[in-house]
């Protein structure tokens, strides 16, 4: 048992599993965000284009089974809208890394080059 938990330890503290509860917990809280942007801003904008209509109103009744489709609508809207925020800010953090590792890193002069500078120079130094 000892032994188990030990492992589970280990698990516990290494850098993916602290990342990921991290990443859950901050998506968690991004999500409250997102679904405020989708029915305050983007689901009002809809229903102006659509003609004043709510999507979450949207049902279908067969028999006495009713079919809520405008709020799978909603649910896909607001999917759509946290993939493209997740997206842009992915996008960005890569542009911002990749534009730090350029600017970090020095140009490698292969040693061939090395060699022939060394051998340009002789050259020069024996024509003199």
């Amino acid at each position: 048992m000892k032994k188990l938990f030990n492992e589970f330890k280990d698990f516990i503290n290494q850098g993916n599993a602290m990342d990921l509860a991290i990443g859950v917990i901050i998506g968690a809280a991004f999500k409250g965000i997102v679904d405020s942007l989708v029915n305050h801003i983007i689901m009002p904008i809809i229903g102006v284009l659509t003609g004043g209509v709510d999507l979450s109103s949207m049902v279908l009744t067969i028999g006495e089974a009713t079919i809520s489709y405008g709020l799978f609508l909603n649910a896909i809207i607001n999917f759509l809208t946290i993939t493209l925020v997740i997206f842009l800010i992915v996008k960005s953090l890569s542009k911002l890394k990749r534009k730090k590792a350029e600017e970090a890193e020095e140009p490698a002069i292969a040693e061939e080059v090395l060699l022939l500078r060394e051998i340009r120079d002789s050259l020069k130094k024996e024509e003199k």
